[in-house]
């Protein structure tokens, strides 16, 4: 214990001036810490040139290559070594540091590079002769003539070589290389009228195409969607519900998933603050906020946001890397988040996303076994003797009294245009194992979980109730007093009044104490100490806290469910339909308090499919 500590020197300390070099290298460690970052700094210098194609290369996971071509503004042979100092940048006058409308500003990418790798630019500006200039582990080369049409050309040899010990903290080349895929498509996200190709030349020559994303054309949803489909899939494309929400002169735009193309983790969330790839905390949490009452906590929405605001009330200047964001109102930017994606989720209506029927159909497939199974066709019948046919052949109830399904053998009524918008559930046909509803539309077969379907009709005519009433609070007989920090007491008073608003008074008790005099009479008898570190736990991590909404909501989903329609239960006709009913009429009612799909949905072509004829 009477050890020195090594960070006591024995003689004084002398203050010195670092050399250019030495400064370059530390630089780099903040902005450049793997070849990904490399490659996000070049690929936005593009974009802010201008260019309107971009192809990227790299070999070994970026470690011995990495090359950025564009078709930009390009440099003049007179820039070319400035571009090379330290804080030297054509983005910005340094004037307003606020008012920053550009990718980069820093003016520390390219020293940095030039500082831990071999760098080479070539780049020719319109009207002048194209020129290159080299810098080797901060060693700068004289400019020299070039030939090259149009654009820059970066190229990054050997990143790290001039600091070997970095090295030893990079990933495998397969690692990297996924990380370098992953900012350029967030990047090709944030910029759907712009080209991208990633190409990997491990192996010399052209290499092969990792990503391609040719410039999209038309306005910015239908860019953007073709753009996500390219990027993410087209599944994604056609389960996400447009946003487009405006509050206080912050607008919110792009693409959310329905709840029920939910993800096991957080890999399909991109969020953006004017077009600027960020991973914030505030946006992160506003994003599970608005799910939270639409999927399980082991489930993860799919989103691609951009946040669009005047550059004065967002700073991106925390952080070398940029990939963190300051909102000078952040509860104004997660209200509008919150409040767009329930909106639209709610406008969503019954709709559930189409990867349900695809795996209910992917289970009921037979895989192939040998030969290619054999494919009859047959001409189709028309509706009416569909229906004849049916009623021919269709049982009668009486005879099916202990069976495990019932019939309702009136015939299918003439459903128009009209009327197939209006039910787009269709009419119960029949009750299987008595807990599944089957239902036919014009164009398939619905098959519904009774039970699930109307839990959520309950639990959405439970929330409306306490919406309308408020939530009722109940006083405690003697306040519960919760010694807490100075800091973590005034955390939580500040946020006294959103808390009673659910039932939760909170009041001063002087020092760092709070006194508890009302709790959520939903909740019962509860642990007070415990619900307010939790919520306090949520307010440092995420600026605010669902704890106790979450919690009322969940007994209010236990009610739901204790409430609802009970498996096993047979249903009269004029039940089932009354059911679909409802659903087509509730919000959100796709899925269960879960997340669950309250129904599937089976077109006929695919019904067709799996008995081979088409």
């Amino acid at each position: 214990m009477n050890a020195e500590s090594p960070n006591i020197l024995p003689d004084r300390p002398v203050i010195r001036q670092l050399d250019e070099a030495a400064v370059n290298r530390i630089a780099a460690g903040e902005v450049v810490e793997r070849p990904a970052s490399a490659v996000k700094e070049l690929v936005e210098n593009a974009l802010d040139a201008g260019a309107r194609r971009i192809e990227v290369s790299y070999a070994d996971g970026g470690k011995t290559l990495i090359r950025v071509a564009d078709d930009g503004c390009g440099m003049s042979a007179g820039d070319l070594p400035l571009a090379l100092a330290r804080h030297a940048t054509s983005k910005i006058d340094g004037s307003d540091l606020l008012n920053i409308r550009t990718f980069g500003f820093r003016g520390e990418a390219l020293p940095s590079l030039g500082a831990v790798g071999r760098l080479r630019i070539t780049s020719r500006a319109a009207g002048e002769a194209a020129a290159e200039i080299a810098v080797s582990g901060g060693r700068v080369d004289p400019v020299r003539p070039a030939a090259l049409s149009k654009g820059t050309v970066v190229e990054l040899r050997d990143l790290f070589f001039a600091t070997p010990a970095r090295l030893k903290f990079l990933r495998s080349d397969r690692a990297e290389a996924q990380a370098i895929r992953d900012v350029v498509q967030r990047l090709a996200m944030a910029e759907p009228f712009v080209g991208f190709t990633l190409r990997d030349v491990s192996g010399g020559g052209e290499g092969r195409v990792i990503l391609r994303a040719d410039p999209e054309q038309g306005d910015l949803f239908d860019a953007l969607s073709h753009r996500l489909g390219t990027l993410i899939g087209r599944e994604f494309a056609e389960n996400a519900l447009p946003i487009d929400a405006e509050r206080e002169g912050i607008r919110l735009t792009g693409f959310a998933a329905l709840p029920t193309y939910s993800r096991g983790a957080a890999v399909e969330q991109f969020l953006f603050v004017n077009s600027r790839p960020v991973r914030d905390k505030l946006l992160i949490g506003a994003l599970r906020a608005a799910y939270m009452d639409v999927l399980s906590r082991d489930r993860h929405p799919a989103a691609v946001l951009n946040l669009i605001c005047d550059p004065e009330r967002v700073d991106v200047n925390v952080h070398p890397a940029k990939a963190e964001v300051r909102f000078r109102e952040p509860g104004v930017a997660r209200g509008l988040i919150v409040s767009a994606l329930r909106h639209a989720l709610a406008e969503a209506g019954h709709r559930a996303s189409s990867t349900v029927a695809a795996a209910t159909l992917g289970a009921l497939r037979r895989e192939p076994q040998g030969a290619a199974p054999r494919i009859y066709q047959m001409d189709r019948p028309s509706q009416t003797t569909l229906h004849h046919v049916r009623d021919w052949q269709a049982p009668l109830a009486r005879d099916f009294a202990e069976a495990s399904a019932r019939f309702d053998p009136a015939p299918m009524p003439e459903v128009t245009d009209r009327g197939q918008e209006q039910n787009p559930l269709g009419a119960a046909r029949a009750q299987v194992h008595e807990n599944y509803i089957i239902a036919q539309t014009e164009t398939g077969i619905v098959i519904v979980d009774q039970h699930a379907a109307h839990e959520r009709l309950v639990y959405e005519r439970l929330k409306r109730q306490r919406d309308a009433n408020g939530v009722a609070a109940q006083a405690l007989l003697i306040p519960e007093i919760v010694e807490l920090s100075d800091a973590d007491a005034g955390l939580l008073l500040d946020h006294a009044a959103p808390l009673s608003a659910l039932g939760l008074t909170v009041e001063p008790f002087g020092g760092g104490a709070v006194a508890v005099r009302e709790t959520p009479a939903l909740l019962g008898e509860v642990n007070v100490t415990a619900l307010i570190r939790d919520i306090l736990d949520e307010l440092h991590d995420l600026g605010s806290s669902q704890k106790l909404q979450s919690r009322i909501d969940a007994v209010l989903s236990r009610m739901a469910c204790h409430g609802s329609v009970r498996s096993g239960r047979r249903m009269r006709p004029e039940e089932m339909n009354a059911l679909l009913r409802e659903m087509e009429a509730t919000p959100l009612s796709g899925q269960c308090n879960h997340g669950r799909p309250t129904y599937v949905e089976l077109k006929l072509s695919d019904i067709e499919r799996l008995f081979g004829r088409t």
